[in-house]
């Protein structure tokens, strides 16, 4: 048979199965099995979907309210500690951190890793920058920060206090996802940065918004809330007024910052803070998370269209030394409706949507400022004890330590005489132990001091002087 006749074979048998196929009844009901598969299709889709659904919420979109920190926030700032780039060391190249983040903890592309690093260096973005960024990381006009390589970054010396008695054990430990290291569940944050630097983030079905602070206006609201826990909502806004942005700016609508503070949602608007100068409008504060480019272009798009009459030009003369935007005017034109105009019709005014959830004991919760400020006391009276428990543990082995070392000195020449016969550094310590019942401990502190070596040194002087 050539190949000629296979293939005309094989047409045949596809032919013929073609057949059968039309002659198949699909009409009717599923068979049991199928009906069974189906279900368990349904289960598996419904089950996969809610773990990657918690799994989104609790490890990825939403901050803990412990430490006001996401994972990626997180292992940027523990992978920075754990190399030693911290506020006293030169900066480090960005790409190194980047690397090293997504090579040991956060197992996610580069970009997302950079992403969230820039932000948290952003003055403009954070009311008290955690990374100390050297380069172009981006500015309030919407110009996007240089690549990773380009840029230079360390510790800021303020979240030296959020990683502040972490080697005390004070936090519970993780494995990384290649179960070869370990990372901080949650850090110790021995400030609320929660309430601090605010958060953003978007989940399936949750989304966080919360805005800034003042660092000294919260500490002292945090202090008050521990020495009078039964505090009402009304006395500790004494302390914390509203939100601090770091662009500046003037919130309005004291009812919606109390709403916020008593429900954990409620709404103010933002607006920019100006002043009237002869036939000029000065700007020097915008709201928070407006472009100041588009601000500029949006205010010389209606001056150009002619939708108010009295705008001459708008100039942005911000420099080094601050931002300003300058809208001059005609000299009979009304500022103050020019001015009521570009706040209804620019971002010279915005809205903003308090919306309090955060993770708390691995669910997302909408809370007050009284909730937020009790579960951040509670998680450092936690810190504190797990801090003093390490402490003290520490000055105990010490004190053993101690004890031996007097011991030893007390019986000095037979020490050294019973470390000069010994055969190595293990020979004696058991030997130590064994002759004069001084712990594995204490013995290993002997031989270990300088008085050692001396011995050692002098006995082989002696051994080859004899030679």
């Amino acid at each position: 048979m050539d190949n000629n006749d296979n293939i005309n074979s094989i047409d045949d048998e596809n032919i013929e199965n073609e057949e059968l196929i039309e002659d198949v009844d699909y009409s009717g009901e599923f068979h049991e099995k199928d009906k069974h598969i189906e279900n368990n299709i349904v289960s598996e889709v419904k089950t996969s979907f809610l773990d990657y659904s918690m799994s989104v919420i609790t490890s990825r979109a939403l901050p803990d309210l412990r430490d006001g920190l996401k994972p990626v926030h997180r292992r940027i700032l523990w992978s920075m500690y754990e190399e030693g780039n911290t506020p006293d060391k030169p900066h480090k190249k960005s790409a190194t951190t980047v690397g090293y983040v997504m090579g040991h903890y956060h197992p996610h592309g580069d970009s997302s890793i950079y992403d969230a690093m820039v932000r948290l260096a952003q003055d403009f973005n954070q009311r008290y920058m955690l990374v100390d960024g050297h380069g172009n990381f981006g500015t309030i006009e919407g110009d996007s920060p240089a690549a990773y390589r380009y840029t230079e970054a360390r510790l800021a010396k303020i979240s030296l206090e959020l990683l502040r008695d972490i080697q005390k054990d004070t936090v519970d430990m993780d494995d990384n996802y290649t179960s070869t290291e370990k990372e901080p569940k949650v850090l110790p944050s021995r400030f609320p940065n929660l309430l601090v630097n605010g958060t953003t983030g978007i989940s399936a079905g949750y989304a966080t918004n919360m805005p800034p602070h003042n660092l000294g206006e919260v500490i002292d609201a945090t202090v008050f809330r521990i020495d009078n826990p039964n505090s009402r909502l009304d006395t500790v806004m004494n302390y914390i007024k509203g939100p601090d942005f770091p662009t500046g700016g003037i919130a309005l609508g004291i009812d919606g910052i109390k709403k916020a503070y008593e429900t954990g949602r409620g709404k103010i608007f933002i607006r920019a803070k100006t002043k009237i100068e002869k036939n000029k409008i000065i700007i020097d504060e915008i709201p928070y998370e407006v472009n100041k480019q588009l601000l500029v272009k949006r205010m010389d798009e209606i001056r150009i269209d002619k939708k108010i009459d009295g705008i001459v030009e708008v100039r942005d003369e911000s420099d080094k030394d601050g931002l300003q935007i300058a809208v001059e005017l005609k000299k009979d034109a009304d500022a103050n409706n020019i001015l009521n105009y570009l706040y209804k019709n620019t971002d010279l005014q915005v809205s903003y949507n308090f919306n309090n959830v955060v993770i708390v004991n691995r669910r997302p919760m909408q809370l007050g400022l009284l909730g937020i400020l009790d579960a951040y006391i509670a998680h450092q009276k936690e810190i504190v004890y797990k801090g003093t428990e390490y402490d003290l543990k520490t000055a105990r082995a010490s004190y053993h330590i101690m004890e031996g070392l007097v011991k030893a000195l007390s019986i000095l020449d037979e020490v050294i005489a019973t470390i000069r016969k010994s055969k190595n550094k293990a020979d004696a310590i058991v030997n130590l132990v064994n002759e004069y019942s001084f712990t594995q401990v204490q013995a290993e502190a002997i031989v270990n001091l300088q008085l050692y070596r001396l011995i050692i040194r002098g006995r082989d002087e002696k051994t080859c002087w004899n030679d």
